[in-house]
This record gives structure tokens, C-alpha cells and sequence, in this order.
């Protein structure tokens, strides 16, 4: 079994997506992972402020990074996203994901999606389905 961080990498490298997004690798763990990015301009919506699916986006790669990191193949099964402040281009947002409950085939994560200032701009849950292939 692969180490969390060799998991990630490995999904990374292969994640075209997250690489397009700019998405940074800050840390990650076995059920934790802690990513980074910059909103651009082509990022946002008619109001100026960052697609809805931006923020989504960073939050849904922090669940696959975390639950993966287990060395256990995890595929998300459910998601919810509640958006709580606007974020506008050039701000650096950050998703902090954590496992609240894992079990032989489920797992439930919360990311947190924050501005620099440490505000919460969007609010994550995530279900994945725990394979039994392992990376």
C-alpha cells in the first residue's frame, strides 16, 4: 500500500483538472489533505466573483485527495456545497479537508473552503465508496 503522499502525487500527475485550476498540494495525510489555489479572472461569473463551481471544484479535489490517501481507491458517492461568501479574482482560497467517519466502505469528509483571512467561503460534504483496490 502507498503512502498518502504518493497516493495524492500519483493522482495528481494524472488529474489534468486540478492541474488547469492551478491547485497546490499544501499537505496530506490519511483522511486530511490541505489544498491551495489562486481564482483568475476566466474563473468568474457575471457578478465578477468566482464561479460557484470553482470553490466546488477545489473542495471535491480536497475529498478525493483525503479519502484516497488511505492507499484505498474512494470514489464520491454524494456531495453538498453551501456557498457562504463571494470570492473575486486573485484571491487565494484554501480547502482543508478532514474525515469525520470512515468505515470498510464508506467515509464521510468536511472541507472547509477559506479565504487567506482564515473566512469561510463555502462549506463542503462529501460520501465516497471505499473500494477494495488499493493503489
Amino acid at each position: 500500500m502507498k503512502r498518502a503522499r504518493e497516493v495524492v502525487d500519483t493522482m495528481y500527475n494524472g488529474d489534468a483538472f486540478s492541474q488547469w485550476l492551478g491547485i497546490e498540494v499544501e499537505s496530506c495525510e490519511a483522511g486530511a489533505c490541505q489544498l491551495s489555489m489562486v481564482v483568475r479572472e476566466e474563473m468568474t461569473n457575471g457578478f465578477k466573483i468566482a464561479h460557484g463551481g470553482i470553490s466546488y471544484s477545489l473542495a471535491d479535489s480536497a475529498l478525493a485527495f483525503a479519502s484516497n490517501g488511505h492507499g484505498q481507491h474512494a470514489l464520491s458517492i454524494e456531495t453538498a456545497i453551501s456557498h457562504t461568501k463571494p470570492v473575486k479574482a486573485g484571491e487565494r482560497i484554501i480547502a482543508k479537508a478532514s474525515e469525520i467517519r470512515k468505515s470498510r466502505s464508506i467515509g464521510i469528509y468536511e472541507v472547509r473552503v477559506e479565504n487567506e483571512a482564515g473566512d469561510l467561503i463555502a462549506h463542503f460534504k462529501g460520501t465516497v465508496f471505499r473500494k477494495d483496490t488499493e493503489w
